[in-house]
């Protein structure tokens, strides 16, 4: 693929450049012969979150342009806790866990980058931190940090309030030992990562030029949230995740779809690929034609995250159930959005099977709410039946009661939470 020279510009023109150590230096270098940068993903959960999308699609970019990104699956560092970001100390996750966890990110991270012909590699930190011996480690890399220096890292500071473990103090020194094996094994000299990293990525650009006499360079991306400040990829029910047995394809195309007027623009340029100039024009159109420019980033996320099949089932089943804000399909838009088909299909709503001696026993609402997953707890559906915002077959339950056969239509039957949470049932013999 052709090298992109103007990649810095593209990233910084998106919105997607937070702070960068030398900002004219990484300029000249990544318009140089490929360079190999890499992003760390520590293993805390078996999937990633849209959170996990920014650094993803900073690496797309990357990629496209030609240069070999490394993604870095945080075996080792997992083991520690990265206290970043954190009031608390993480929970400690079994070496068994965190394997299982790497597992599943590192087959999501296969959906957005190019592992063929060397093209991007995928390492786990654990095969050199589980190897370290401690008083060599100390001796060799600790004595290049300051303690003093450490503890002015806004990670560090903010911790200090609440309490800060001493094998989270550990963590950076493990995270710029990362930098230092990758600048000298693999040529690596730059390290991304979101705001939060910036104490971290500095650490390690330190230690290669202490110990290496190489420059190096970090990129941080910007920490992003709601207009209401609060930490973006959460909603009511939980964090957002990529793995669609966390958040079915359905409520993840709802979770853009439903994004404020003002977040748009932002949202368009950090999470799709459409030229800046038509992300501009989407983003100032009014009444339908921000909600048209809503779909369009709903479709193009949902496509990026889960393929174009699932994204247009999405599409299709949202518009049934609310109407298409350009039927008529007058906004101009490079997205594929515009060549799909709303004719009517069968809907690709979340589905629970449920069998004629299921029913039998005494199957009530509260408990098929509860385990189609649109609410937490019996407690919480209860709640939402006193509250107006449960309904079957589009119509408001009043009280839990038992489901009958005479509920079903065409052995279907249709549960909805709040204005926009689906999920269908199906009776099986």
């Amino acid at each position: 693929m052709a090298m992109n020279n103007d990649v810095y510009q593209t990233l910084e023109e998106r919105g997607l450049i937070y702070q960068s150590t030398d900002a004219e230096g990484l300029k000249t270098l990544l318009q140089k012969p490929p360079q190999t940068f890499y992003i760390g993903f520590d293993p805390t959960a078996d999937s990633l979150h849209v959170g996990s999308l920014i650094p993803i699609i900073v690496m797309m970019h990357l990629q496209r342009a030609g240069h070999r990104p490394i993604a870095i699956l945080g075996g080792g560092t997992a083991m520690v806790g990265d206290p970043s970001g954190k009031t608390e100390m993480r929970q400690m996750l079994t070496p068994e866990k965190i394997v299982a966890n790497g597992k599943g990110i590192a087959g999501q991270l296969a959906r957005f980058l190019d592992f063929s012909d060397d093209k991007c590699q995928l390492i786990n930190n654990a095969d050199w931190l589980s190897e370290l011996k401690y008083v060599d480690f100390l001796r060799d890399i600790g004595r290049h940090f300051s303690v003093n220096r450490m503890l002015t890292a806004e990670s560090y500071k903010q911790r200090l309030e609440t309490g800060l473990s001493f094998i989270e103090f550990n963590y950076m020194l493990l995270q710029a030992y990362d930098f230092h094996v990758l600048c000298k094994e693999k040529n690596c000299r730059i390290q991304m990562g979101g705001q939060d990293q910036w104490g971290n990525i500095v650490a390690g650009i330190d230690l290669i030029r202490r110990t290496q006499s190489l420059e190096a360079y970090g990129i941080t991306f910007p920490l992003l949230t709601t207009s209401n400040g609060e930490k973006f990829g959460k909603t009511a029910g939980g964090a957002v995740w990529l793995a669609e047995d966390r958040t079915s394809v359905l409520d993840f195309y709802q979770f853009w779809r439903n994004c404020e007027d003002s977040e748009i623009e932002k949202l368009l340029s950090f999470f799709t690929f459409l030229p800046m100039t038509e992300v501009k024009h989407l983003s100032q159109l009014q009444d339908n034609g921000i909600n048209r420019a809503k779909e369009i980033l709903a479709y193009e996320v949902t496509a990026l995250v889960h393929g174009p099949e699932a994204a247009t089932k999405a599409y299709r089943t949202a518009v049934s159930r609310f109407g298409c804000a350009d039927p008529d399909l007058k906004i101009e838009t490079s997205s594929t959005i515009c060549n799909i088909s709303l004719q009517k299909s069968e809907e690709d709503l979340p589905t629970l099977e449920i069998n004629l001696s299921e029913l039998d026993t005494g199957v009530t609402l509260v408990d098929l709410f509860t385990k189609t997953g649109l609410a937490k707890s019996k407690g919480q559906t209860r709640r939402l039946i006193e509250q107006g915002g449960a309904y079957l077959n589009e119509q408001r339950i009043e009280q839990d009661r038992p489901l009958t056969r005479e509920d079903f239509k065409e052995n279907k039957i249709l549960l909805r939470a709040g204005k926009k949470r689906y999920h269908q049932i199906l009776l099986t013999p």
